[in-house]
């Protein structure tokens, strides 16, 4: 984002428009010049948003890069020749240990990167913006302060910054567990509705939001280099609580 140039001169491109592309699509339109690709483009674009080819998308100020972390390599490869010197390349993964090496392999060393997450999808935006949190790695350039100054002042995020690692290490629980809690709700029959505690209505709420996740979300969290920990402190404190009530052992 060159810093001379107003907010709404700056050019967007996001590369993918699935459900987090569209996301970012309909809430950055009316502040910056938005161009996106997709090799599967939606019926219905998000209004102020121009379909374009990947060559054009490339070329913004602001590249934002909006696909599953298993496509992300493949993606970086062909973005790289043609990108712009000076270009501003963020990707929104769920994990960054790993998109944060694809992006410095792959992407050619005159563009600035930054690895972000945002903590939030289509379900927990509906209340609006303001307060939820937003994710930066800084990984090459000095332009991730302008980004959080920017999304701070139009939308109310709280940044915060991490490294990859750092990242990694607290979403594998903050972000894992909650999912994994959440699945195996989402697996059981019957849940009651009727006479529930406010703390079980959050819990129902976190099952609403798994129930809607986009394909691939659940594949990219387990991918987490530290989610297999995490998730093995947990699974070890319900088998001890179930020795604890006399039960068996609730996980092999």
């Amino acid at each position: 984002m060159e810093i001379r140039k107003s907010a709404s001169q700056v050019s967007l491109g996001i590369i993918g428009l699935g459900a987090f592309g569209r996301l970012m699509a309909e809430h950055l339109a009316p502040h910056l010049t938005v161009l996106a690709h997709d090799p599967h483009p939606p019926e219905i674009v998000p209004a102020g948003v121009t379909m374009v080819p990947l060559r054009e998308a490339c070329r913004c100020d602001l590249v934002v890069i909006a696909v599953p972390l298993a496509a992300l390599a493949h993606v970086c490869r062909e973005m790289a020749p043609l990108l712009m010197p000076g270009t501003l390349v963020v990707d929104v993964c769920s994990t960054k240990v790993e998109a944060s090496a694809a992006m410095r392999a792959e992407l050619p060393p005159y563009v600035d990167l930054v690895a972000s997450h945002p903590m939030f999808g289509p379900q927990s935006i509906l209340a609006g913006t303001r307060g939820l949190k937003l994710v930066l790695c800084p990984l090459r350039g000095r332009r991730a302060g302008r980004l959080a100054a920017f999304l701070r002042k139009h939308f109310g995020l709280k940044i915060l910054i991490a490294t990859p690692d750092e990242h990694d290490r607290e979403a594998a629980f903050t972000q894992g567990l909650t999912h994994l809690i959440a699945h195996a709700l989402l697996r059981m029959d019957e849940l009651p509705g009727r006479i529930t505690t406010r703390s079980f209505d959050l819990l129902k709420q976190a099952v609403d939001m798994v129930r809607h996740d986009a394909p691939g979300v659940r594949q990219a969290i387990e991918s987490n280099p530290y989610a297999a920990h995490a998730r093995g402190l947990f699974l070890a404190e319900l088998d001890a609580i179930r020795g604890e009530l006399g039960g068996g052992p609730a996980c092999k």
